[in-house]
């Protein structure tokens, strides 16, 4: 058993995303991801099932052609190959969990 304590984890840095690999293992990879304001994560795809939760602030999440006003609590699943990115574009810093796995 690992214990993550996302309070200590959580950093910002002034000229990008801050990416913390918090486990990489071939049946699922998470990375916490601190968004400063005005930060954005271009959407992209991957062949890959992806769930994004935001930990702490808000702002936008993308996924395909739908934008959804994201804040603390919220996760939104996001099906392989399918564009997805998120952006702190709300006034304040945004953290999101997200949680990869294979497709079968």
């Amino acid at each position: 058993m690992e214990i993550l304590d996302l309070k200590k984890l959580i950093k910002f840095k002034p000229d990008k995303i801050s990416r913390e690999m918090l486990a990489d293992t071939p049946e699922m990879r998470v990375a916490l991801m601190c968004l400063e304001p005005g930060q954005k994560l271009e959407p992209h795809k991957a062949p890959l099932r992806l769930l994004m939760y935001v930990v702490e602030g808000k702002g936008t999440i993308t996924v395909g052609d739908e934008k959804t006003e994201a804040d603390e609590k919220t996760g939104i699943l996001c099906d392989p190959m399918v564009p997805h990115g998120f952006e702190a574009d709300k006034g304040e810093k945004m953290v999101v969990m997200a949680v990869v796995t294979p497709v079968d």
